[in-house]
């Protein structure tokens, strides 16, 4: 998948479909668009192109209320993206200037201008331009006008579930990764830097990796244990894992601040300051306190028994 930074950077000598959105989480949904995407593509012996903004309209629009998780960072939905079969994705910088563009200066500017679309594919509820005034409507007038064809596809529906980012945000939260990872089509991914605890979790046999996840946008499962698989940066192999989200009431009763805690089940090493990557599989428990560390203990190994377990079940990770 080639990546570009604006629309007006972008060019091709073959026809060219394009989808408009943010694609945040590249769910079920996301991805039957993008396969219309490429069937069409293919009939036309063209190039698929998804147009995404950075940063995300919203922080633009509201930057002190925007209150905004995302399932995914940049970098992961790149990845994801490219792993669909998309041609192109062409990731415009989102100003304000932009959000002031009326639907047919949006059109001018980053279609007739820019990527230049034999034919558009959007999702059923897209809207566009200032106000989010445009509708799939006054886009079909629009590509009458300019010389593109414009095709919506309704809701995509996983056991008769409507998918959509915000569902699955609300799984996220409530720590259901399990049904995530069925309308992702993939396990919920996290990644953060590896810094130093108070190492309590070693005098106890369950070393763990706190890492700090650095993008402060990105939507962490609710509180609870987990059993997931875990990622050295830079490296292929994926190693089983527990996985603590909270604040640790057993330890820290007076502290409020979460913490994402990573103890490899089988051994790991001392990483600070390396990215530690995560795929939530499943949960296992909610947090809650215990009246001292040997009642803690006795819990772990509870918990990463029943970790083990359902990760050994799991022969491939990456299918829901």
């Amino acid at each position: 998948m080639n990546v570009h930074h604006s629309a007006l950077e972008f060019s091709a000598d073959v026809p060219v479909v394009l989808t408009i959105g943010t694609f945040d989480g590249v769910h079920h949904g996301h991805r039957a668009v993008i396969a219309l995407l490429k069937q069409r593509a293919t009939e036309l012996n063209g190039t698929s192109v998804l147009l995404t903004f950075d940063p995300h309209p919203r922080i633009v629009l509201y930057p002190e209320h925007h209150r905004l998780r995302l399932l995914n960072s940049m970098d992961e939905r790149k990845q994801l993206l490219a792993e669909s079969g998309l041609d192109h994705l062409v990731v415009q910088p989102f100003t304000e200037e932009l959000s002031r563009m009326t639907p047919i200066e949006y059109v001018r500017e980053l279609f007739v201008n820019g990527i230049k679309p034999s034919a558009v594919i959007i999702g059923y509820d897209h809207r566009f331009g200032r106000n989010r005034e445009g509708t799939f409507e006054s886009l079909q007038n629009l590509g009458d006008v300019f010389g593109f064809s414009v095709e919506s596809l309704p809701a995509q529906t996983v056991e008769n579930t409507r998918v959509s980012s915000t569902k699955v945000r609300s799984a996220i939260e409530t720590g259901q990764v399990r049904q995530a990872r069925q309308w992702l089509l993939s396990p919920y991914p996290l990644s953060g830097r590896v810094v130093e605890g108070n190492q309590i979790g070693r005098t106890m046999g369950f070393p763990t990796a706190n890492i700090e996840v650095e993008d402060p946008n990105k939507l962490i499962p609710g509180k609870g244990v987990y059993a997931a698989f875990a990622q050295y940066d830079g490296e292929t192999a994926w190693l089983q894992a527990m996985v603590n989200i909270g604040t640790r009431p057993t330890l820290d009763a007076l502290i409020e601040e979460q913490r994402v805690e990573v103890h490899l089940l089988e051994g790991g090493r001392t990483c600070y300051d390396e990215t530690l990557h995560v795929r939530f599989i499943q949960r296992l428990r909610d947090e809650h306190p215990f009246a001292n560390l040997e009642e803690l203990k006795a819990q772990l190994h509870q918990d990463a028994a029943a970790a083990v377990l359902c990760l050994n079940q799991t022969s491939n990770f990456i299918a829901p």
